[in-house]
């Protein structure tokens, strides 16, 4: 039996403190901060879980070339406070796992941390052309160039129920200020009758764009000081770590391979006891993501581990598509 259904009453109220909250904001009543240069906010309805890392990565890839680009995240179960630019020798514990595992992959680009993402905006916006809101859906202190919304397709936002009987952080009415919306982990195999009927049930408005992805798996994994292809990983007994939202996917991705793996799961953006590191310090090898290597791979003492990298990968090959929308709407902005 599912007893959240028994908090529903207290879901109504939920609903009813964002939603009056939301309509201050339409209505002009709370302010809401425009910038003179395009920010794009990336974000979700429901409380974790939906891919929205490698969404940040695939966007500063398609903007790096033409745009000075920065990322403003409010670097999650960071132990600082106030505004922080993440740095190649930051630590996790400093900047949170995600903010330090952009600026590893993209040491170029300027990464920052702040709660106020207004101060953040502010002083981001005098070293860059575009700035990248990370979980910003529900910040209507800052009123976006580019709204993108993600949804899991194993867990859709129009199926769910607002806090705390479902998983929705406002209502899914909340969805009508998104620009686009992009249908995230979508199982290899569905068909595409399946992603046309939720594209029909989204009840898209006219400004509003829809795309379809899965998750990309890289062939090689990589540990401290080097990488091996993702064979490597046949034929051996190892250890599974996972301190993310839904690791379900990646579960069912090694068991599809045949791997032979224990699991130790922990919640989102864990931050390990002395005691776990201890024991995982014990295990002969261990395969974690890419977010949770960042906050291992300075505490465990051990050269097997290693961590599998992903992506965003768009189906029906509406990757071009996605990456021109975003462009035109960038320099739309820019020109107007």
């Amino acid at each position: 039996m599912n007893f959240r259904k028994f908090l529903f009453p207290f879901s109504i109220l939920y609903d009813g403190v964002t939603s009056l909250r939301n309509y201050a904001y339409d209505k002009g009543w709370k302010d809401s901060t425009e910038y003179e240069i395009p920010v794009i906010s990336v974000g979700n309805l429901s409380v974790g879980g939906t891919g929205k890392s490698p969404m940040v990565e695939l966007l500063i890839s398609i903007l790096n070339e033409d745009y000075k680009v920065a990322v403003l995240s409010r670097g999650y179960k960071r132990k600082t406070s106030g505004f922080l630019e993440v740095q190649a020798l930051s630590t996790a514990e400093e900047v949170g796992d995600e903010p330090l595992q952009f600026k590893h992959k993209f040491p170029e680009v300027t990464i920052a941390v702040c709660a106020d993402r207004r101060e953040g905006i502010e002083k981001l916006k005098l070293k860059a052309e575009v700035i990248i809101l990370d979980d910003a859906f529900q910040h209507r202190k800052v009123k976006p160039a580019l709204s993108i919304l993600l949804t899991s397709y194993s867990n859709l936002f129009i199926e769910d129920l607002v806090l705390p009987a479902g998983n929705l952080r406002e209502s899914k009415r909340g969805m009508e200020r998104a620009d686009i919306i992009v249908i995230t982990k979508i199982p290899d195999g569905t068909a595409y009758a399946k992603l046309q009927e939720v594209q029909h049930r989204m009840q898209l408005k006219e400004h509003q764009s829809i795309y379809f992805s899965i998750i990309g798996y890289d062939d090689s994994i990589y540990g401290k000081t080097e990488s091996l292809p993702l064979e490597y990983l046949e034929n051996k007994a190892f250890t599974l770590v996972t301190g993310i939202a839904n690791p379900t996917p990646l579960v069912e991705f090694l068991e599809q391979k045949n791997f032979t793996f224990q699991h130790q799961k922990f919640s989102d953006h864990h931050h390990f006891s002395t005691s776990e590191i201890e024991k995982l310090q014990k295990e002969d090898l261990i395969l974690t993501t890419e977010k949770d290597f960042k906050r291992l791979s300075n505490r465990l003492q051990k050269r097997a581990l290693y961590y599998l990298p992903i992506t965003t990968v768009f189906l029906h090959k509406e990757e071009g598509a996605f990456e021109r929308e975003v462009l035109n709407r960038i320099e739309y902005f820019r020109k107007y």
